[in-house]
C-alpha cells in the first residue's frame, strides 16, 4: 500500500475556536467531503487504519478550496464526542462500532464497510445546517496530524476521565437510582403527550430496525452459504463429468461450470446485500441509539431546570424571612437569590432551545430515513430480481442438454 504522506497537502497547525456557531453561510457555499484510501499502519496491537479525508469547499471559513488530511478512527470519535458535548438537542450522526476481533479488524470487507460508514458520518455532519459550521469540523478537516493529536489529548468531559472518576460517577448514579426505588427521591420526568409519543416511537423503531437488520444478516449469510455450496457442487460435478466420455460427460461438465458461475454471482450479490441493505439498516440502528443519547441529555436538562426552579423558590422564601427579621444577612441572601434565579432562567432557556432543536431534528431525521431506507429496500429488490433472472437463465439453458441425455 502507498504511504499516505505522498497523498496529502499541507495542513494548518492551529485553528481558531473562538465560536462554535458563526453566522450562517450563504446558500451557494458548499462543502463536500470524501473518506478514501484506507491504509494499515503499525503492527500487532498497535496497528490501525488511516484514511485520506478530502474536503472541497468554496467557503471563506476554510483555508482554500481543497484540503487533504490523514485521519484515523480515533479522530472521528473525537469529532463525534465534541459535537455531542457542544450541540445539545442535535442528533449527532452515528459512528460505526470498533471491532475488537483481530481477525475481522483488518479484513478487506470490514475496512471497506468502516470506510463507507465514516464517509457517511462526516458527510452527514457537512450537510447539517448547524454542525457544518462547527469549529470542530473545520479543525478535523484542516489540521495536521500533530494538531489533531493535541486536540484529542485536550478533550474534556466524561470521555477523558480516569477510571477512578468514572467509578465515582457510576456510584453516584447507582445511589440516585436506589433513592428513587426506595422512595427517598421522586423521579423528575418530562411527560408531555408529544414527548412521550416521540420516545415511544424511537424505542419501537430501534427494536424493529434491529430485528430487520438481524434477518438481513441471515439473508447475506444464506447467499454466501448457497454460493459456497454451488461452488463445491460445481467442482465435484466437473470431476464426475471428466470420468464420462460421451454426451453425459459433456453435460455434467457444463452443469459444473454453470454452478461455479452462479456461485460467483451469489457471492457478489451477498456483498451487494451487505453494503447496500444490511449496512444501511445497521447504520439506522446506530442512528436511533444516537437519538436516545440526545433524549437522555434532554432528561438531564429537564431535571436540572426543575431542581434549579425549586432551589430558587427556597432561596426566595429564605430571603423573605430574613427581610421580615431585618437580618444583616439580607444583602448576601439577595445576591445569592439573584444569581441562582439567573442560573435557573438560563437552564430553562437551554432546555427550551433543546426541545425546539429536537423537534426540528426529528422532522429532518424522518425525511432522511424515508429516503435512505427506501433506497436500501430498492437495492434489495433490484439485486434479488437480478440474481433470480441470472439463475433462471443459467438453469434453463441446461435443460435441453440434460433432457437429451436422459432420453438416450
Amino acid at each position: 500500500m502507498q504511504n499516505h504522506q505522498n497523498q496529502t497537502s499541507s495542513s494548518s497547525s492551529s485553528q481558531s475556536t473562538s465560536s462554535q456557531c458563526p453566522e450562517s453561510q450563504p446558500s451557494d457555499h458548499f462543502l463536500a467531503v470524501s473518506v478514501t484510501d484506507p491504509v494499515k499502519l503499525g503492527n500487532g496491537v498497535q496497528a490501525y487504519i488511516s484514511y485520506r479525508v478530502t474536503a472541497k469547499t468554496n467557503s471563506p471559513d476554510y483555508l482554500g478550496t481543497e484540503k487533504i488530511v490523514i485521519r484515523r478512527y480515533s479522530d472521528f470519535v473525537w469529532l463525534r464526542d465534541c459535537l455531542f458535548e457542544r450541540y445539545k438537542g442535535v442528533f449527532i450522526p452515528p459512528l460505526p462500532e470498533k471491532s475488537a476481533v483481530e481477525k475481522f479488524r483488518f479484513s478487506a470487507e470490514f475496512i471497506e464497510m468502516r470506510r463507507q460508514a465514516l464517509d457517511m458520518f462526516v458527510n452527514r455532519i457537512a450537510s447539517h445546517p448547524e454542525l457544518r459550521l462547527s469549529d470542530d469540523l473545520r479543525l478535523f478537516l484542516q489540521a495536521d496530524e500533530k494538531t489533531m493529536e493535541r486536540a484529542r489529548a485536550q478533550e474534556m468531559g466524561i470521555f477523558m476521565k480516569n477510571p477512578a472518576d468514572l467509578m465515582q460517577i457510576f456510584k453516584d448514579v447507582q445511589s440516585k437510582v436506589s433513592d428513587v426505588v426506595l422512595g427517598k427521591e421522586k423521579p423528575v420526568e418530562e411527560s408531555t403527550p408529544e414527548y412521550e409519543k416521540m420516545k415511544n416511537y424511537i424505542f419501537e423503531l430501534e427494536n424493529h430496525l434491529a430485528e430487520a437488520q438481524k434477518h438481513a444478516y441471515r439473508l447475506v449469510k444464506r447467499h454466501r452459504e448457497l454460493g459456497q455450496s454451488l461452488s463445491d457442487f460445481g467442482k465435484s460435478i466437473k470431476l464426475l463429468g471428466a470420468c464420462e466420455s460421451d454426451s453425459l460427460g459433456k453435460a455434467f461438465s457444463e452443469l459444473g461450470g454453470k454452478s461455479e458461475v452462479l456461485s460467483t454471482k451469489l457471492q457478489m450479490e451477498a456483498h451487494h446485500l451487505l453494503m447496500n441493505f444490511e449496512e444501511p439498516l445497521k447504520d439506522y440502528v446506530r442512528a436511533v441509539q444516537s437519538i436516545k443519547a440526545t433524549i437522555s441529555d434532554r432528561t438531564t436538562a429537564f431535571k436540572q431546570q426543575c431542581e434549579l426552579a425549586e432551589m430558587v423558590k427556597l432561596k426566595e422564601i429564605n430571603l423573605d424571612k430574613l427581610m421580615l427579621t431585618r437580618s444583616d444577612k439580607v444583602r448576601e441572601a439577595d445576591r445569592e437569590f439573584r444569581e441562582l434565579k439567573a442560573e435557573s432562567e438560563e437552564a430553562t432557556k437551554r432546555f427550551e432551545a433543546m426541545v425546539r432543536l429536537m423537534d426540528e431534528e426529528m422532522a429532518r431525521f424522518q425525511e432522511q430515513k424515508t429516503a435512505d431506507l427506501g433506497l436500501a429496500f430498492h437495492e434489495l429488490a433490484k439485486g434479488q430480481a437480478r440474481l433470480a433472472s441470472s439463475m433462471s437463465e443459467a438453469w434453463r439453458s441446461l435443460i435441453p442438454k440434460l433432457e437429451a441425455c436422459s432420453t438416450t
